[in-house]
């Protein structure tokens, strides 16, 4: 039969009225400026306090780093959306973006297993913590990551954008997300449906499984400590780092793990913008409203901040 190459994509976004958009329009450029402030707040905060430098504050550092840029993937394009009427996106456009995605996603998941290590080291065997997870380990540890990111998101898009697209080209979506395009492909999906997930399995199973056996040492740990007080301090060192996994990944379970994705666009589309958009914003408030550590510094850099203006 004759068909002709998909060469651009249209994707149908979050809203269609002119009023809505509008306001997202507001909205999201508050979140996007907030998640720049916050995390590139977060990373000066830790390059300049010398208490910040220790191995738990490194690994943040890097996990804000990872937020600007995950969230400078989605949410530029999606401001734009909202005040042009030309929804199209080239198809090298859609392979960047997915690639970018799955390699933001993927580094992000293995960094919040290296910080569950990371306190799981500082708990269980506090007198060996700086020994352990020295400057080097960090370092390859982080170098590792991004490693198995790139791997992971080459052959995940070579596996997605090796399909023949002849038509349609309408995405259902305010990105280039996995499934929504596999859903346009002209030819039988199923082997790369099977790819899809194994690649998928290989990097969630892993990691959740040293991320539970971790928290599972740290519990018991924790509950063999005599005094209240050291036990109360190592829940609160705790307690971000579970508020960030829960977040994350409770809202990418949602999206993926769905039976019939077709048939809750709108649903898959908010969750969507709160692990791509809005978890990026929130980590920066999340570790640093409950850690003295990181309210002490804000002090004294706003002090010092202060005395070089007046």
């Amino acid at each position: 039969q004759n068909y002709s190459t998909v060469t651009r994509f249209i994707l149908l976004g979050l809203a269609d009225q002119a009023d809505l958009k509008q306001l997202l329009f507001a909205i999201f450029l508050l979140i996007y400026s907030t998640t720049l402030v916050g995390n590139l707040g977060m990373i000066d905060l830790i390059r300049t306090s010398s208490p910040l430098h220790t191995p738990m504050y490194f690994l943040l550092s890097v996990l804000s780093f990872i937020d600007i840029c995950n969230s400078s993937v989605f949410t530029p394009r999606l401001l734009t959306s909202f005040l042009l009427t030309d929804q199209s996106i080239s198809f090298a456009g859609c392979v960047v973006q997915m690639a970018l995605m799955i390699f933001h996603g993927t580094v992000e998941c293995l960094l919040l297993v290296i910080m569950a290590y990371d306190r799981f080291v500082a708990i269980c065997h506090p007198l060996l913590y700086h020994t352990i997870m020295s400057k080097r380990l960090c370092i390859q540890l982080v170098v590792l990551t991004y490693a198995v990111g790139v791997f992971n998101s080459a052959v995940q898009t070579a596996n997605a954008f090796s399909l023949p697209f002849c038509g349609p080209n309408i995405i259902d979506h305010y990105f280039c997300d996995i499934r929504p395009v596999l859903q346009l492909a002209c030819s039988d999906t199923t082997t790369t449906n099977i790819i899809m997930v194994f690649f998928t399995s290989l990097t969630s199973v892993p990691t959740i499984s040293v991320i539970l056996v971790s928290y599972g040492y740290i519990l018991v740990t924790i509950c063999r400590m005599r005094s209240l007080e050291a036990q109360r301090r190592a829940f609160s060192t705790c307690a971000s780092h579970l508020t960030a996994l829960s977040l994350f990944y409770g809202s990418v379970f949602l999206v993926y793990l769905q039976p019939n994705p077709e048939s809750a666009s709108a649903y898959t589309k908010i969750l969507s913008v709160f692990y791509t958009i809005v978890i990026p914003m929130l980590n920066p408030l999340v570790y640093s409203l409950r850690n003295k550590d990181v309210k002490a510094a804000v002090r004294v850099r706003v002090l010092n901040l202060s005395r070089k203006v007046f």
